[in-house]
């Protein structure tokens, strides 16, 4: 197990130069107006999403030969024969509609996939410059984009925090925020509600910034994969409705999501699962 906790790594790394790579040609096509258009299931997809997606594929071709399952190879047809083994999920444009407003919180995800178990990941924001890297430990750094990554001593290692109940912070989808997440919140009485886009929610926890993001709507494998990854190696755990982990390769379901909730502290999440959890209307 030692010796594949070492090849995990090594292919965070990997997916650490990939992403910096892919992040300079986002940022290229940040600046300009991007030839946009809709999907089959009407979400925008734009140069930005093809131009980073083909690097990643390319650089994952040369270093780390896994089937990948990719949000624009998926969407044309591309989808590979998963036999249960490992896998790699890529999200090259994580916030698409973001990005076309010209909102920052956009990112470049990749996740190495083990027995439905996201192992190794990373989560770039290119245009606030932020990485996250998920192996052994949940690592933070600045890089610009088209960098390499920085030496180990420019990381500083994440973990959750304990949630208190009387100060507490939740985080959002800004594009995507409902009435059953609000109801939740409720519930759970939460002292701070933070909006943003992306997986950097998963990563806001990841980095004791905040507790707790409820997600009722569809999302995709891709999506949350790689935030799923920093939190889970920064000590967090994202459940489904039956407070199981969330699991990935459901080639049976397109690779969709259902609701579910991220958690920096497990604690809570068991706390808020049973009958003294308190209910809103108490």
């Amino acid at each position: 197990m030692a010796d594949r906790s070492l090849e995990d790594e090594a292919l965070a790394e990997v997916f650490a130069a990939l992403a910096l790579e892919a992040g300079a040609a986002l940022m290229r096509v940040f600046e300009t107006n991007p030839q946009t258009r809709l999907k089959s299931d009407s979400s925008p997809v734009c140069d930005a999403d093809l131009f980073g997606e083909e690097i990643i594929l390319n650089g994952l071709a040369r270093h780390a030969p896994y089937p990948v399952v990719a949000e624009e190879l998926c969407a044309s047809g591309k989808i590979p024969a998963l036999d249960g083994g490992d896998f790699i999920l890529v999200d090259a444009l994580d916030g698409t509609k973001e990005f076309l407003a010209h909102q920052q919180s956009f990112t470049v995800n990749i996740a190495l996939i083990r027995s439905g178990v996201p192992v190794a990941g990373v989560v770039y924001a290119p245009a606030s410059r932020q990485l996250y890297l998920a192996g052994a430990q949940a690592r933070q750094c600045s890089a610009a984009p088209g960098a390499k990554p920085p030496p180990a001593e420019q990381w500083r290692v994440l973990r959750t925090r304990p949630m208190l109940r009387d100060n507490s912070t939740a985080v959002i989808s800004r594009q995507h925020n409902d009435a059953e997440s609000a109801a939740f919140l409720a519930r759970l009485q939460v002292k701070r509600v933070v909006a943003t886009a992306s997986s950097l929610k998963f990563c806001l926890i990841a980095a004791a910034e905040a507790d707790v993001y409820p997600r009722f709507g569809r999302t995709m494998e891709w999506d949350i994969a790689a935030g799923d990854a920093v939190l889970r190696s920064a000590g967090g755990i994202v459940v489904n409705a039956s407070g199981a982990p969330v699991t990935y390769g459901k080639a049976a379901l397109n690779f969709a999501n259902g609701p579910f909730i991220a958690w920096g502290d497990p604690k809570a999440a068991e706390f808020y699962a049973s009958p003294r959890a308190p209910c809103a209307n108490r």
